[in-house]
């Protein structure tokens, strides 16, 4: 895509570059997550046109009906900055080569060899963005510097939680001219799900319940449905429950602090712990945890924290296996 940067942009995005702290910055009392999601693409992308022919030759571009209007991209990217550790995962299995990631989708240990040769960027490097060259910035509604980034390349910010995991995968397909590929890992992703939940089940019992808790910032937490670590699949496709004062707890913001005193009252038949080694997790070595019921019957299946945050398309892989190998044994198809 054409550009011409005078030196006078270069100094003015240097300078805004002293700004606030990015805005993606979790504080520790709402730990990191998702938001209760649309099950509809809300959008309205049945509008984009392609501005040239369909084999996305470098320049072409095409009008994409992004949130807050039309936004003219390229057809075939080849240099995406993606500012949100939401949507790495999406643009990853997409096979859209990347140039600058956030420092949390860098720090996954499932992605790292695909990122290897990937920058660290966030929405206040505007001028580490700027020597990358992108021909495409993607991330979440409310960034900083939103105006300067629109001014380096094509940007298109999504509001998280407005469209549920399937659909936000089907709309960054749209977004990278790839809409056909994304629609087929959702079809085919939702029926290995099910799939997987029948067998699950047929194990667990129809009516077994489940509760996903991890420390955050020297916080214990009990999450509900669609808030990341898993949630999205136990308590959808896969069709397990939540224990229900779990589920009336979460039902306003999607998780809710403990304490270890009243940490029983929120446990399910199995405990899904996603455990950050580098928080405080002494509450595994009290009483009042050892007393719960599916600890004593070694039903706590531990996950690496920093593979199991998001609902990206490659995290919900790694988590439908992980399901897939502790409720059913290492190895099962």
């Amino acid at each position: 895509m054409k550009k011409i940067w005078p030196v006078i942009l270069f100094m003015t995005l240097l300078l805004a570059a002293c700004g606030s702290g990015s805005s993606e910055e979790v504080k520790p009392s709402q730990p990191a997550g998702a938001g209760e999601a649309a099950a509809t693409d809300s959008t309205g992308n049945g509008g984009n046109e392609a501005q040239g022919g369909g084999s996305g030759q470098e320049g072409e571009t095409f009008v994409y009906q992004s949130e807050s209007g039309p936004v003219q991209v390229p057809v075939n990217p080849q240099r995406v900055v993606v500012l949100t550790r939401f949507l790495t995962g999406n643009v990853m299995l997409l096979g859209v080569p990347l140039v600058g990631v956030d420092e949390m989708s860098k720090d996954n240990p499932n992605f790292a060899e695909q990122l290897k040769d990937v920058e660290t960027v966030s929405d206040e490097n505007l001028e580490k963005i700027l020597a990358l060259d992108p021909d495409l910035i993607i991330g979440l509604d409310g960034s900083n510097n939103l105006d300067k980034l629109k001014e380096i390349a094509p940007t298109v910010m999504y509001t998280y939680g407005k469209l549920d995991y399937l659909q936000q995968h089907i709309e960054i397909g749209k977004l990278l001219n790839k809409e056909e590929e994304a629609r087929a890992w959702t079809e085919d992703f939702t029926a290995r799900t099910k799939e997987a939940g029948q067998k699950i089940r047929a194990v667990t019992g129809e009516n077994a319940t489940v509760s996903v808790i991890e420390t955050f910032g020297r916080q214990l937490y009990v999450y509900g449905y669609n808030f990341g670590r898993g949630t999205e699949l136990l308590y959808g496709d896969l069709g397990l429950k939540l224990p229900e004062k779990a589920a009336e707890a979460t039902k306003a913001d999607g998780y809710m602090a403990l304490s270890t005193e009243v940490l029983p009252e929120y446990m399910g038949d199995y405990i899904v712990f996603s455990k950050d080694e580098r928080e405080d997790n002494s509450f595994q070595d009290t009483m009042v945890y050892k007393s719960v019921e599916a600890v004593k019957n070694n039903r706590v299946f531990i996950a690496d924290a920093k593979t199991f945050y998001f609902n990206d398309p490659l995290s919900l892989e790694f988590q439908l296996q992980f399901f897939i190998d502790h409720f059913l044994g290492a190895g099962a198809p």
